[in-house]
């Protein structure tokens, strides 16, 4: 490291470190350090070229913007980082707009997200995490940074919430054995004769409404404090929430009820009455709302907290000759690990010795377990069934493919889709709307309404600020989106953008990629026809002994497909290569030639006897060789990439859907013809290179609309991110899964049309859930303000509006938890 900047600087003093791009050498170091040393505050300034970082001391307050303008003047850039919070506090969907528009006022944010069901906001910008944190608490929540190095699975969010829900549950009891006397002694008196005789004659009235003044202040100083300690300074701020709608309505009521106990000659004649039930039983029902609420937001979240328990503990490890366990922790790549019978495979590995069975549905959603043998990969997390194995661990900790996995489902559960945005611009101003609406309903009721006016106004406004609270708004989209996207984890799809939930759904066509798609992805022996008087295995031995000396696929494909028949292949002499012909060899005293037509042509061979053959090869998008012996025609040969079994069934499953099916591949145009053919593929783009595949992705989308493009080479990570979105085969390649929107974790094609499937349902699931909040509000705010009252003389007890509304968050959420329950369309395997 290089220093600049002469100040002196005391032990302890503050420090930002600054991630860099741009710079080269020696030079540039010295450049940046130069303009950072210049901005006020700086004292010392240290660049490292090797990790593109600096770190700043101060000597007092510093503006880390001005320190990222002094490095873009010096013509360097500082790169956008992405920030996740823990945010707490939140209780509607006017909360999450209200920390949103405190983060994003940040000079140097250029994107955030809050969510109120996983309590995450996502920053990427170029703020430091003080700011952040401290812009959040300004807004009037809490906040900590979510480090990225920590465990997956995130055991202290969900102690958070473990301790919520008991906190909840306590108060929620304190609540109800508080508020059920109060409101048997009120409303039992009102509604049943008996019980208004017995209150009179034995406690008489003032002694019950002294008796319910003790108990709701009770309620409202412990189990209902919580309202308060968050909705006034929220209202204060001008910034009101749904903690402020519960905090004015019960405070408004119970302040009545005090006048009226206590001081009754303060209010008009007709109009002494108390409301201690109302502020009591809102208390109690919010409560019990928000105790089912955090219940069913748990279980939103299962699917995560399921793989997260497929995480082992320990590991038996194998160190200097003993093995011995260890927590997981501890296992570092190389070691050797033991899995014995029935285990949970603890780390991603080869096997080293033994064979097993190993139960991979966890990860690509496949029922039936999946054989291992030495040289073989398994991943963590996997069961293994019932023999032996030992490993070579290639991957611990949170490099593991199910670490990735949870990192991939929490990130998609904590996005936003596009359907989401109508829904914040609303509810950033609905909760004032509502404080309006009661005022407004309050003045009404107390100049218009028939006696006692004062109660009536009070009764009703109370019920409009109680009945119209938007957590069912907030909680619509997030709690679909994490059940869905949890949901798809368990079948092997992957949603590695939120937003490709809802884009997928409208896709009108699929484009494909052939070879590792559509296909097996190597070339297999698929035909082998022999002449009169040959022997079936004697020929493919002999083809096989030839091929075994060429490196093409083709030639790789026939010596595996004798190895795989247990064919000794006989002792080669005399290998001859012709070039744009074929190949000739001797061996065991025979001599064997293998080649095209042409080739067979020029040894005066006449190919004629395997014309009807060759001809349905050919419009089978196959390519015939013959082989000779002795120099007599023995065989005719044709090697493929054999469509997977799973394919015919999507391709069919995807139109179905009503989806126009696509295919876009490099090879020639007659292959892919006969499989297009063979498949009912609607279109075929063929011959195309890497960026042709990206000019083939815009015609498509141009001619049919919103385009999906699975693939799995690193030639496909072009094209999938070209796409609107972009499904990778779970077997392919790690650049092709990085450019994709959705991984299908099965390899099979099948994947497509169920992660369709469950994007129309997801979707699906938050209209409904958008369509019963919005409907729920529009309609029942009237009701509460007293529209029915005129025509029908109905009006909404305070209690009802607070039982109405906790039952709409509760509907929400279980509405939501019902696509736990989506079943796919097509099985995950042929």
């Amino acid at each position: 490291m290089n220093a600049s900047a002469n100040a002196r600087v005391q032990p302890g003093t503050p420090t930002i470190s600054l991630p860099l791009e741009g710079m080269t050498c020696a030079s540039c170091v010295g450049r940046v350090e130069a303009a950072l040393a210049k901005v006020e505050g700086v004292a010392q300034v240290a660049v490292n070229l090797a990790t593109q970082r600096a770190v700043i001391r101060s000597s007092g307050p510093v503006d880390r913007l001005a320190l990222i303008q002094a490095v873009k003047k010096a013509g360097y850039d500082v790169p956008t980082s992405t920030t996740e919070l823990a945010v707490s506090g939140m209780t509607c969907a006017s909360c999450v707009g209200r920390v949103e528009r405190a983060l994003k006022s940040l000079p140097g944010v250029t994107e955030a997200g809050v969510n109120l069901a996983t309590e995450r906001a996502t920053i990427r910008g170029v703020v430091g995490v003080e700011s952040l944190v401290a812009a959040v608490e300004k807004a009037g929540y809490e906040a900590r940074v979510i480090e990225a190095t920590a465990p997956v699975g995130n055991d202290e969010a969900m102690a958070h919430k473990d301790a919520e829900r008991a906190a909840l549950r306590r108060d929620l009891t304190i609540a109800a054995a508080l508020a059920l006397p109060v409101f048997i002694l009120e409303m039992g008196a009102h509604m049943i004769p008996a019980v208004h005789h017995w209150v009179s004659q034995t406690l008489g009235m003032q002694t019950s409404w002294i008796v319910q003044f003790v108990l709701a202040t009770l309620i409202l100083l412990i189990p209902g404090r919580r309202f308060y300690a968050k909705g006034i300074p929220a209202l204060l701020r001008l910034a009101p929430d749904m903690n402020s709608l519960v905090a004015v309505g019960t405070l408004a009521a119970y302040a009545y009820s005090v006048i009226a106990t206590f001081a009754p000659t303060m209010l008009p004649e007709g109009t002494v009455n108390v409301y201690y039930e109302a502020a009591a039983v809102i208390v109690a029902l919010i409560l019990l709302g928000r105790f089912l609420e955090a219940r069913a937001k748990g279980r939103t979240s299962q699917a995560i907290q399921r793989l997260v328990g497929m995480q082992s503990k320990t590991a038996h490890v194998v160190r200097d000759g003993r093995s011995s366990d260890i927590p997981i922790g501890e296992v570092v790549c190389g070691d050797h690990v033991e899995v014995r019978p029935g285990e949970r495979v603890p780390v991603d590995g080869d096997v080293l010795e033994g064979q097993s069975y190993v139960d991979e549905s966890m990860i690509t959603g496949e029922p039936i377990p999946v054989a291992k043998s030495v040289g073989s990969s398994v991943v963590g997390g996997t069961v293994n069934q019932k023999g032996a194995l030992t490993l070579h661990a290639t991957a611990v900790g949170s490099q593991t493919v199910l670490a990735q996995i949870i990192r991939l489902v929490e990130q998609a559960q904590g996005s936003k889709l596009p359907i989401q945005a109508v829904v914040d611009k609303i509810t950033l101003w609905f909760v004032p709307a509502v404080m309006a609406a009661a005022l407004l309903t309050f003045l009404i009721w107390a100049v218009f309404g028939p006696s006692p006016a004062l109660g009536f106004a009070l009764v009703n406004a109370v019920a409009v600020l109680i009945i119209a609270c938007p957590c069912a708004m907030g909680l619509a989209t997030p709690t679909s989106i994490m059940v869905g996207t949890g949901r798809g984890a368990e079948l092997g799809i992957l949603f590695r953008q939120g937003e490709a939930l809802q884009l997928l759904r409208d896709a009108k066509v699929v484009a494909v990629d052939k070879t590792g798609t559509l296909t097996e992805g190597r070339p297999v022996l698929t035909d082998l026809e022999v002449a009169e008087g040959f022997d079936r295995a004697q020929v493919l031995a002999l083809i096989a002994a030839v091929e075994a000396r060429s490196e093409h696929p083709i030639a790789r494909a026939i010596v595996d497909a004798a190895a795989q028949q247990g064919l000794a292949l006989p002792v080669l002499s005399g290998f001859e290569s012709i070039t744009g012909m074929g190949v000739r060899a001797s061996t065991d005293g025979r001599r064997v030639e293998v080649g095209a037509d042409r080739f067979m042509h020029s040894l005066s061979l006449n190919v004629k006897e395997f014309d009807a053959s060759a001809q349905r090869l050919s419009s089978e998008g196959k390519s015939p060789l013959y082989a000779a012996i002795d120099g007599r025609l023995a065989a005719i040969v044709a090697v493929a990439d054999p469509i997977k079994p799973s394919t015919p069934a999507a391709i069919a499953a995807l139109h179905a859907l009503g989806l126009k099916v696509a295919m876009v591949t490099g090879d020639n145009e007659r292959t892919a013809r006969a499989i297009a053919a063979r498949l009912g593929i609607d279109e075929v783009v063929a011959e195309v290179l890497p960026e042709g595949k990206v000019h083939a992705i815009q015609r498509l989308k141009a001619a049919h609309g919103r385009l999906a493009f699975v693939g799995d080479g690193i030639n496909d990570a072009p094209a999938l991110a070209e796409a609107d979105v972009g499904l990778a085969i779970g077997t392919g390649t790690d650049v092709a899964i990085e450019a994709a929107d959705v991984v299908l974790m099965s390899g099979s094609l099948l994947g497509v049309p169920n992660a369709i499937a469950l994007s129309k349902a997801t979707i699906g699931n938050i209209r409904q859930n958008l369509f019963w909040a919005f409907a729920y509000n529009t309609a029942l705010i009237p009701v509460a303000a007293g529209a029915l009252y005129p025509a029908y003389g109905l009006l909404l007890s305070p209690i009802f509006a607070a039982g109405a509304m906790a039952l709409s968050s509760v509907f929400v959420l279980g509405n939501a938890l019902r696509l736990r329950g989506f079943r796919a369309p097509l099985a995950a395997h042929a």
